[in-house]
């Protein structure tokens, strides 16, 4: 969209009372919720003001799109019926001036006491004391209460009554002799317990008989060959 310089009212940097309208209707249009009281409507247009009041640029921005919004029909646009005025917002729903009205819309009017009411919103609780001891707990859509708060302190429960297992470990977690755990599985323990028996049944045998050369000579030594 473009503002034609040759438009007398291309210098306008306040709100008329029709453009004022026109903002409402654009708020009603782009959200339509007929349950919505007006006064909501009109608070929420009252805050849109505020808002561009506080920023020289938005200020301008959305005086001169209201303003230039008539240009996009033949008809005024509080004239229109919502489906064509519908239209003339997608049109325009790109623009900087439509992307202001929107996002503050979308952050403001559904925290208006009376919207939450016609929502079935009750609103915040944390103010009041939160909701536990307030009489929420009248749910009628379910058969008996599923969680119940303790009374007191709740009960220490104690170690596990089972082995479990450290980092490292695999298989089944076991006491053995002395009260030390085992691991049935544990493959780091497995070739050290195999060594250490193996050291253990040499040392019971005794030394290896000796062979070859070895073996001939020691017998040469102890008095000769048979």
């Amino acid at each position: 969209m473009t503002y034609p310089a040759k438009y007398p009212t291309l210098n306008e940097t306040t709100l008329t009372p029709e453009a004022r309208a026109i903002l409402k209707r654009i708020i009603k249009t782009a959200f339509p919720h007929p349950d919505f009281p007006d006064e909501a409507y009109e608070r929420m247009t009252s805050r849109i003001v505020t808002e561009a009041d506080a920023s020289t640029w938005f200020r301008v921005v959305l005086t001169q799109g209201l303003i230039a919004l008539g240009a996009q029909s033949e008809e005024p646009f509080l004239d229109l019926t919502d489906e064509r005025a519908l239209a003339v917002l997608r049109r325009v729903a790109d623009l900087e001036f439509f992307g202001f009205i929107r996002r503050t819309t979308v952050l403001n009017l559904y925290d208006d006491p009376q919207v939450w009411e016609v929502l079935g919103y009750e609103g915040p609780s944390f103010d009041k004391g939160g909701y536990l001891h307030r009489g929420f707990a009248d749910l009628d859509w379910l058969p008996t209460p599923r969680i119940e708060a303790p009374d007191g302190s709740v009960p220490d429960t104690g170690p596990l009554p089972y082995p479990v297992l450290r980092p490292g470990q695999s298989g089944t977690a076991g006491t053995g002799a002395g009260g030390s755990e085992t691991t049935a599985g544990n493959a780091d323990s497995a070739p050290d317990r195999d060594a250490a028996a193996g050291s253990a049944a040499a040392r019971a045998a005794g030394p290896a008989p000796e062979s070859g050369t070895g073996a001939q000579a020691s017998r040469q030594r102890g008095g000769g060959s048979k």
